[in-house]
């Protein structure tokens, strides 16, 4: 059984900062690893992305405030979320890649074939 989970979400201050895991069980991650996040009404939108290899992609809208990170051996992915703004409150989701893929394309939905259950951040001003 192939199974996502993410923790580390909650309730936090603008400006504040909170760090989310990822711990993927029933089968290695051998390429890429991504964050996504969904607002209420709105659609899922990428965050940040991070290669086999460690080469990393964010969004406009978290770069320089987001850090992805991974431990391959353990199965693990990271995001450490820096001067959190309102317009963050989201449920954010983990998603793996069992494929090969072009690594341009980690912020694409449609390239991930393994996604966790989500995790609340909500961020108050």
């Amino acid at each position: 059984q192939v199974q996502l989970v993410e923790s580390g979400g909650g309730l936090v201050q603008a400006g504040g900062s909170l760090s989310l895991s990822c711990a993927a069980s029933g089968i290695f991650i051998r390429y890429g690893m991504g964050w996504f996040r969904q607002a209420p009404g709105k659609e899922r939108e990428f965050v940040a992305a991070i290669s086999r290899g460690g080469s990393t992609y964010y969004a406009d809208t978290v770069k320089g405030r987001f850090t992805i990170s991974r431990d391959n051996a353990k199965n693990l992915m990271y995001l450490q979320m820096n001067t959190l703004k309102p317009e963050d409150t989201a449920v954010y989701y983990c998603a793996g890649q069992a494929n090969y893929g072009l690594e341009s394309e980690l912020r694409f939905r449609g390239v991930y074939d393994y996604w966790g259950q989500g995790t609340q951040v909500t961020v108050s001003s």
